[in-house]
């Protein structure tokens, strides 16, 4: 698959991933996040999401970055849950938001089931990779620490 064709469809996996877990987040907290019962603003919101998410989320972390370390990631909930609200507040009459704590709430439901669904399709930002075994390491082979004494 060419490059550019894996980016669309990554793209658009990402997409499809962030609606249903707006959507999730929707129908759990059905009276304090909606939506008006059309497939278009709920597409529409989660791209607008996705968007802020690529573009204000970095720098919203690199200004709060004494609080990420302080809170260990934490305040990164705080972070998504003022993108959301924003999108609420910025598609008001078709997507609403009632309030920064349903807004925080929905945030957390929305990174759970992203992060789930990406790890269940492959599409996850996270690897481990292991070293080959090698051969074994002798002693005074050079490749282990050294005490000066």
């Amino acid at each position: 698959m060419p490059p550019k064709t894996q980016k669309a469809v990554r793209f658009l996996q990402s997409w499809i991933i962030n609606t249903l877990a707006v959507l999730v987040a929707a129908a759990v907290l059905h009276k304090h996040i909606s939506y008006d019962n059309k497939l278009e603003n709920l597409l529409i919101a989660s791209l607008l999401l996705g968007i802020l998410n690529a573009f204000v989320r970095p720098i919203l972390m690199l200004i709060a970055l004494p609080l990420l370390i302080f809170t260990l990631g934490l305040f990164t909930l705080v972070i998504n849950a003022l993108l959301l609200y924003f999108v609420g507040q910025l598609l008001e009459p078709s997507f609403h938001v009632d309030s920064f704590r349903y807004a925080f709430l929905g945030a957390a439901i929305i990174s759970f089931i992203s992060v789930a669904l990406n790890v269940l399709t492959g599409n996850a930002r996270v690897s481990v990779q292991r070293r080959p075994p090698g051969p074994p390491k002798t002693p005074g082979g050079g490749d282990g620490p050294v005490i000066d004494v």
